[in-house]
């Protein structure tokens, strides 16, 4: 009696929870389904390679990612409801140019290998990291979401895809003022974080592949402003840097 009562508790939670999620506004719950499926992703990308859920460095490093992503979605839903529009569009699908396309199919095809191949080395103790680096990696992860989420709220034409809305302005205040392209700075942190969160050390090489990939979008990006957005060559010529202040 006792386990039937719980079971149909748990049946009704489920059922009002699909209520709620099925009456609430359709991008709430297009973000809600995309964060919950990517959460399940993280979860079998990091604990199936690891053989086990003991591994607290995977746990934490899941907690921090997915924080930082619920958070940032949170603030967009309530505050910048165009952005998270176009940041849910994400993927080589909702690309225009071909060559983007490619670009952004192997940027995800890195970040999921840079997961696994750092789980692996945990589990086979290839290049074993200390606990504090582990954390230290997590730190790293955090301020690089932080950074990303204060380029957002300086630019909210920073969508997932590359592509020129119609009222669409150059943005060249905040991390603009300094370099063209903030957002990927932030990006290369995230990728220089998540092997040492994950007690790795060698996953640290996957971004000598990976920063050929990054520069190829950085500046195929830059030939599509130049076409499409209008001010965006004089913006250049007053911020000369594109990733790192008075080195290039």
């Amino acid at each position: 009696m006792y386990q039937l009562t719980i079971l149909n508790v748990c049946a009704r939670l489920l059922r009002q929870s699909t209520d709620l999620v099925l009456d609430m506004d359709p991008l709430h719950r297009q973000a809600i389904v995309k964060g919950v499926l990517g959460i399940l992703l993280f979860v079998v990308l990091i604990f199936w390679p690891a053989g086990t859920f003991d591994y607290w460095q995977g746990w934490l490093f899941l907690g921090i990612f997915a924080a930082s992503t619920v958070g940032f979605t949170v603030y967009l839903a309530i505050y910048d409801r165009p952005l998270l529009e176009r940041r849910l569009k994400a993927g080589p699908q909702h690309e225009r140019e071909w060559s983007q396309k490619i670009i952004v199919s192997l940027v995800l095809l890195a970040f999921f290998a840079l997961i696994v191949l750092s789980v692996l080395d945990y589990r086979n103790a290839w290049s074993p990291v200390a606990p504090w680096v582990s954390i230290l990696g997590d730190v790293v992860v955090l301020l690089s979401f932080l950074f990303i989420f204060t380029v957002t709220r300086v630019n909210s034409f920073a969508a997932s895809n590359i592509r020129v809305e119609k009222d669409q302005k150059v943005i060249d205040t905040g991390p603009y003022a300094r370099v063209r392209h903030p957002m990927y700075t932030g990006a290369i942190w995230l990728f220089v974080g998540m092997p040492l969160a994950l007690g790795s050390w060698w996953s640290l090489g996957l971004i000598v592949p990976f920063m050929p990939v990054l520069l190829w979008r950085l500046l195929d990006e830059e030939k599509i402003l130049q076409r499409d957005l209008p001010g965006y060559t004089e913006y250049m010529r007053r911020v000369r840097f594109r990733l790192v202040p008075f080195v290039w």
